[in-house]
Formats: C-alpha cells, structure tokens, sequence
C-alpha cells in the first residue's frame, strides 16, 4: 500500500551538490519543511564526489579544493530537519491543482526493487548541475577514452586511475585540476592539451581583479602540473586515438584559431588513457519541458533565464548552480543560500533579510561575470568538426557516423539536429543525447541547416517500465511519511 502523506513540503530541492545542499540547509533553518531528492546515494554532487564508507578513505578530503565549506553543508544538513531522499531519479516536475508541484521520481534503477515516487511541495528548487560535453574524433570510442570529468569521478569515488599512463585533453579549466589530481594519485600524465588558450581572460580585466580566488586556484594547478612535470599545451586538440583492443596513443594536433586542425602539426604521444572533455553543459531539462525561458550562453549553450533572486520565468519554480551557467562550486553555494531565502520570504513573508540578499547578489554577480569570462575563453570553434572522417561515430549509442549525419542534411533535406535525429536514430540511445547532442547540431547546422530550440522530453531521465506502470499508486512521500521521520 502507498503511503499517504498528509501535507506537501513547503520546498522541494532537486539535486544535493553545492547549490542544492545550501539552498535546502537555509531554508530549513528558515522553519521550512524540506525534501532534498538526489540519485546518488551521497550529499555533495559532482563536485564533492568521495569514496563510500565501505572504502574506508583516510583522508577522502585530498583529493577536493575547498572541502571545508562542504564539510560545514553536510554538518547542517545533518542537525537540520530536512528530509534527505537518496537514490531518487527525478524524471519529471509537473504543477498540479492548487498551485503545488508535483515531482516524479523512480527508486531502486541500482537493482533494488523499483518503485515510483511522487513528493508534492509549494514551491521548488532545482539544483541539478550539469554533464559534461563531448565533441568527436577518430578513435573516441576506444576502451580507454573516458570524459575528464568521468576520470575524476573515478579517482574521488571510486580511488582508481583511468589509466597508468593519462593525456588529459580538451578546453576548460577542469582539465588543470583533473591532470593535478591524476598526477597526485600517483598517474603519469605525459601532457595537458588545451584546445583554446588563457589570454582570453585577459580581455576581461575587471571579472579577473574581482576574483583574485581564481588566480590562486590556477596557480596551484599549475604548480601541481609543474611539480609533476606535465606539459601544458594550448591551442591543440587530440584528433585521433590509436589501438586495437583498447588506447595505445594519440594524435596531438595544432589548431588554428577557429579549432581548425592546421596541416602538418600533427605529434603522437603514446599513453594508455585519455581523459577528455570540451567543458559543461548546464542540466536543464527538468525545466524546459515547464517552459522556463532560457538565455544563450557564449559557448553554444543554453542555461535558464533567472531573476536577482533565483526565480525562473515559471513561478514558484527557483534554479541555482550551473542550470543558470556553469560556475563552479562557490557561485553554486551563493546562489543556493539566495534561491532559499527567497523561497522562504515568498511562503511565509519572512523579511528578506535585505542585507544579506544584497551582500549574495553582489557575490553573486561578481562570481557570474567571472564564469562568463571562462565561457568565453573556451567556447568551441567551428573548426572543430575538420577533426572527423565520414566513419567517425558521432552518436555512441546508436553507432551513427559523421557521414551519415551528413547525407541526411545533404540528401534527405534534414534542417535542424530534431530532424537528423529522426532520420538517423542520433540521439536515441541511453544517453539520449546528451553526450552526442552538441556534435549532431553543430554538424546540422554546418551543412546548412539550423540550430535546434531546446528540447522539452516528458523525461528527464530513462525511466524503467515497471515505474511507470505503478503512476496511478505512486508512493506519496510528505513531511511525516519521509524515512526517518
């Protein structure tokens, strides 16, 4: 039998990393009722990803920057009453009669028994991070090849390497602290390849002044990478892997400023791994098929429309973190207190604390501009599709090549990357997209078609049949039916 929860929550917050953890604890502390819902069995997100206590980690702290403001989140949450649900897939957020919401989610996708589960509360906070961005090339689906970000999550949860031997390759500023972590953990990393370059953020001085934070975290990277002796080269990308049974080498190769491969610079480097990613893309899904406006980002992403205090364009709905443009954790954490502020003073009338909205906003802003300046600097160029060859796999899942992409645009009329998708099954694997998503728009838009608007899917993520079965008697979770209450 479902249990019957008597009343809503007043917030539910979807996503317990940075911004959803401060967002929940403040609330709370606020006298809010809170449901904090978030598929990993473990608080901190991304971010903050550590070892399970069964791995017994003597110091899973090493392997974080800024671990002392998590560790102060988890305390809070921990004397807090927020009802903390783990292992919750959230699959789907709908606004039902009376102005509640109601949120969908599916248990037990870890081989425990399934069920579906339905949270209702009057207003929510989604805090659901980003994934990260993948553009192909010749031999990425090696066994070898894993995301940059993947790799990390690897050594921080798992305390294992991709690899013995590890290029680290691609454009942002996750790749200094990836290759520093590797080489720490005890990985040779022969080279960092960085597609773009760092002297984009000196066109924005003051972003730069206003968080010398920043400065100090690179140079600790690069000091890392120093110490270590790994290279750091930019303005080059990995154009080809090569092996048979898994990754024996890549192909280094200058690019141009436009990310075009320029002819002859090509250098192998011989390696057992390679850890790649082409930065983060914002995880707005939940909110696009609620039509929240969205705002384009420089790098050809799209992250959601919020006010000065966290609201999205759909009442009641507030965002916070990289939904809204990937920032890192602190500007996550600021926005997470905001967005928890505001909820509270629209709920019950709490005086908004004007000071300390003030004193959030202004950090806030301030932290923005810088991760405006990081977009810019490691946007993508065009170029970037000369790497592939016509049997380069463009979308893993469903094994479909550059070249088919392309004849569906230069022969069966395909105008946008929804179309290619129809034509050639791109996108329609596990992953739905998300890891081959950009590449199939970029190419669309190349042969002379046009980018796609943001997709609204009635699922955020792949939900078992058996969850959907039990919709009309879903589990009712509420302020005193939560486990542990």
């Amino acid at each position: 039998m479902p249990a019957s929860a008597s009343d809503p929550y007043d917030l539910v917050v979807i996503g317990a990393g940075s911004a959803g953890l401060a967002g929940a604890v403040t609330a709370a502390e606020l006298g809010l009722s809170v449901a904090l819902l978030d598929a990993s069995s473990q608080t901190g997100g991304q971010f903050y990803r550590h070892p399970a206590p069964s791995l017994k980690a003597a110091r899973p702290e090493a392997l974080h920057h800024d671990w002392a403001a998590f560790a102060e989140l988890r305390r809070r949450l921990e004397q807090s009453d927020v009802s903390h649900l783990h292992g919750h897939h959230v699959w789907a957020v709908a606004k039902e009669d009376h102005g509640l919401w109601a949120v969908h989610a599916v248990t037990g996708v870890d081989g425990t028994a399934e069920r579906s589960v339905r949270v209702r509360a009057r207003t929510v906070l989604l805090a659901t991070g980003a994934y990260e961005r993948q553009l192909p090339f010749p031999g990425w689906t090696l066994p070898g090849v894993v995301g940059a970000g993947g790799a990390q999550a690897m050594l921080k949860s798992g305390l294992v390497l991709p690899g013995r031997r590890v290029v680290v390759a691609g454009s942002g500023p996750l790749l200094l602290a990836v290759a520093s972590s590797l080489a720490a953990a005890g990985a040779q990393v022969p080279a960092v390849i960085e597609a773009s370059g760092y002297l984009g953020y000196a066109r924005r001085p003051r972003a730069l002044a206003a968080n010398p934070q920043k400065l100090l975290e690179a140079a600790v990277h690069g000091a890392a990478l120093l110490r270590h002796r790994v290279r750091l080269r930019t303005r080059s990308a990995v154009t080809e892997v090569h092996g048979t049974d898994r990754v024996e080498a890549v192909t280094v190769t200058r690019l141009d400023r436009d990310w075009r491969p320029v002819r002859g610079a090509g250098r192998r480097i011989e390696c057992d791994a390679l850890a790649v990613g082409h930065g983060l893309v914002p995880q707005i899904e939940l909110a696009t098929t609620l039509g929240c406006a969205t705002r384009p980002l420089a790098d050809g992403t799209s992250a959601l429309a919020l006010d000065g205090l966290q609201e999205t364009s759909v009442r009641g709905l507030w965002a916070a973190g990289e939904t809204g443009g990937v920032g890192g954790a602190q500007l996550a954490r600021t926005e997470g207190e905001l967005a928890g502020l505001a909820s509270a003073a629209r709920l019950y009338g709490y005086p908004v604390r004007e000071g300390r909205v003030r004193e959030l906003q202004r950090r806030r802003d301030r932290r923005r501009a810088f991760a405006d300046a990081m977009t810019v600097a490691h946007a993508p160029g065009p170029g970037w599709t000369g790497w592939l060859t016509d049997d380069t796999d463009v979308c893993r899942c469903e094994e479909v090549s550059a070249g088919s992409i392309h004849d569906a645009v230069a022969e069966l009329g395909a105008r946008d990357a929804r179309t290619v998708k129809l034509l050639t099954r791109a996108g329609m694997g596990w992953c739905q997209g998300r890891v081959c998503g950009t590449a199939v728009a970029c190419l669309a838009a190349r042969e002379g078609g046009v980018e796609s608007p943001a997709e609204r899917r009635p699922f955020a993520v792949p939900v078992p049949l058996s969850a959907l079965a039990s919709l009309d008697e879903p589990a009712e979770i509420g302020p005193d039916t939560a486990p542990g209450n």
